[in-house]
């Protein structure tokens, strides 16, 4: 079998970064006075593509198939060059300019993944990092029907940059299949980890 392109991004270097060059963040020092009136300093990261007057930088989305098998989650494989592993991960962008939240979701998941769906629910505010960035998203749960025509057999529309696979999981084994993918070298992103945590829960707590 051929290697898939997103496995076949390699390593070369790593160093510091001049702050002229940084296009998409930037390390900021902030200080603060603590509960005991002690002045102290944070070191972070900011995000410089946050449109003007957006309270976000971009969107997760949860997207499940219902499949003749039953329920399965939407995922993808991204190499992801800061931690040098394919990682997986729900589909997910970047909010543009003058774009609402439901915006980005539909239009990020028919770029990423081809499929046509409808936004009909929308997390609060969630900060992927605090303690380290301002980066932060709202997960949009986004509808497919899998009868339409324009999901029978869906194209990604992806950037020049972008080498993405798509593939599902059962909601049934997710907790299970992200164990075994790590164990096979995946790195696994915090917003699927998280839902997968949250199924077991509802499962022993049978909620």
């Amino acid at each position: 079998m051929a290697e898939p392109l997103y496995a076949k991004s390699k390593f070369l270097s790593k160093g510091p970064l001049d702050p002229e060059e940084a296009r998409w963040a930037k390390l900021v020092k902030t200080t603060y006075c603590d509960p005991h009136g002690i002045e102290r300093t944070w070191e972070s990261a900011e995000r410089l593509t946050r449109p003007a007057n957006c309270e976000i930088d971009g969107v997760g989305i949860v997207t499940i198939l219902n499949k003749s098998s039953g329920p399965e989650l939407l995922l993808q494989k991204q190499y992801r060059p800061p931690i040098d592993k394919v990682v997986i991960e729900v589909p997910a962008g970047l909010i543009d300019p003058n774009e609402t939240v439901v915006e980005c979701a539909v239009r990020e998941l028919k770029e990423e993944t081809g499929y046509v769906g409808v936004a009909d629910q929308t997390s609060t505010v969630m900060y992927n990092d605090p303690g380290f960035c301002n980066t932060n998203l709202n997960m949009v749960h986004v509808r497919v029907d899998m009868s339409l025509p324009e999901n029978q057999d869906p194209k990604p529309q992806l950037e020049d940059n972008e080498f993405i696979e798509c593939f599902t999981l059962p909601l049934t084994s997710l907790f299970d299949d992200l164990k075994r993918l790590e164990a096979e070298g995946y790195a696994i992103d915090a917003r699927i980890g998280t839902i997968a945590e949250g199924i077991e829960l509802a499962k022993k707590l049978k909620l």
